[in-house]
């Protein structure tokens, strides 16, 4: 009978082990563009430690030619489990049949703020006007190489009427955050989307611009095809778009995809 009770056991431990092998934690790579990295940086650990997965992390913007930008990794074959950027270059990528269509999940929506650097008078750009004064009146102005970048150099500055009296002083900044080269005092004002500008010592947040012309960048998250692990890469982005990650989506400066 003990002979008998010692085999059992031993050929539970076998099992056990076996079971245990089969159930490995996942290393995901994940692709992360500016705008919501700020909240991936605090959700990403969470779901880390709630599921045992690791998390590899590249950085790179939604577009543009730089070797960085999320498309460029792509197309270079670089290993991807999940991608989050600018809803818009999502959904060319899976229009490419670079992203599988049906793992697409909305995370958050972005505004464009403004920053002076650390110490120098916040101007007023709470109206249209204060906005338009600010900008002729600054001596120089940098913004992003993303979508807010895009939108303020072919559509804001054409809106308030000021193309020609600012194109001379204002340029895309790529790569780095525009808050850096404004506490830097390369630049005198920086625009970007509100969660990329919080973050950077030495620059003050200035606010939002004014909602008339203010332009909403939706991030969302899609899986590309031929992932590695799209199982766990489909828990952690439905992780990162659930109703309990809101409160620290909108600490970041991002706010709340309406339909959540």
């Amino acid at each position: 009978m003990r002979k008998l009770l010692l085999k059992l056991c031993a050929a539970a431990l076998v099992a056990g082990s076996a079971a245990a092998t089969n159930v490995q934690a996942a290393d995901l790579h994940v692709m992360t563009s500016g705008g919501f990295t700020a909240a991936y940086n605090v959700l990403g650990p969470e779901f880390a430690s709630k599921t045992g997965n690791t998390l590899e992390t590249a950085l790179g913007p939604s577009m543009g030619q730089s070797p960085q930008a999320i498309p460029n990794r792509l197309e270079r074959g670089e290993p991807a489990d999940a991608v989050i950027m600018v809803g818009y270059a999502l959904d060319d990528l899976i229009r490419k049949g670079k992203i599988i269509p049906a793992s697409r999940v909305e995370l958050a929506d972005s505004r464009i703020g403004m920053v002076v650097r650390e110490g120098a008078a916040k101007p007023d750009i709470g109206s249209i006007e204060g906005l338009r004064q600010t900008l002729l009146h600054a001596k120089s102005i940098a913004y992003s190489d993303s979508a807010s970048g895009v939108y303020i150099e072919r559509e804001l500055f054409e809106k308030l009427g000021i193309e020609d009296q600012v194109k001379s002083k204002a340029k895309m900044i790529p790569r780095i955050p525009v808050a850096s080269v404004v506490a830097d005092g390369e630049y005198e004002i920086g625009f970007q989307q509100v969660s990329e500008l919080l973050p950077v010592k030495g620059a003050t947040f200035a606010g939002k611009i004014p909602e008339p012309v203010q332009s909403i960048t939706r991030y969302a998250a899609g899986i590309p095809v031929g992932a590695q692990h799209p199982k766990e890469a489909k828990a952690l982005l439905d992780y990162l778009a659930s109703p309990g990650a809101q409160l620290e989506v909108k600490s970041t400066g991002l706010d709340t995809v309406s339909d959540h």
